[in-house]
C-alpha cells in the first residue's frame, strides 16, 4: 500500500501527465512515430548496401572495359564468349546443362 501512495501523487503532477501524453502522441500517433522511423532506418540500410554493391560492380566493369580496350585478343575472347561470335571458317556448339532437380 505504501508503494501505491507514493505513485499516485506522482501521477497527479500536471507536468508528468502532459509529458507522458506528449510522449505517447509522439511515439504512437504522430506521422513520424517510432515504427515508421524504424522502418525507414531499415530501408536506408538496405539502400546503402545496394548502393555499395552497385559501386563495386561499376568499379569491376570499368576495370573490365580497360582490359578489353587495351588488348585486341581480350576483346575477341570477350566477344566470342559472351556474344557467341565466330569466325567464318568455324562452327560453334553451345552445350547447356540442366540442373538436377532435388528430390524431396
Amino acid at each position: 500500500m505504501k508503494i501505491n501512495l507514493k505513485i499516485w501523487p506522482f501521477l497527479y503532477n500536471k507536468y508528468f501527465v502532459v509529458t507522458a501524453a506528449f510522449l505517447v502522441y509522439v511515439l504512437i500517433f504522430d506521422s513520424n512515430n517510432l515504427a515508421t522511423q524504424l522502418r525507414l532506418r531499415r530501408d536506408l540500410q538496405k539502400l546503402q548496401a545496394e548502393k555499395q554493391f552497385y559501386l563495386d560492380e561499376i568499379r569491376k566493369d570499368k576495370a573490365a572495359v580497360e582490359v578489353l580496350m587495351t588488348d585486341e585478343r581480350n576483346l575477341e575472347r570477350f566477344a566470342r564468349e559472351k556474344y557467341l561470335m565466330k569466325r567464318d571458317d568455324e562452327d560453334v556448339y553451345l552445350i547447356i546443362r540442366k540442373k538436377k532437380e532435388e528430390k524431396d
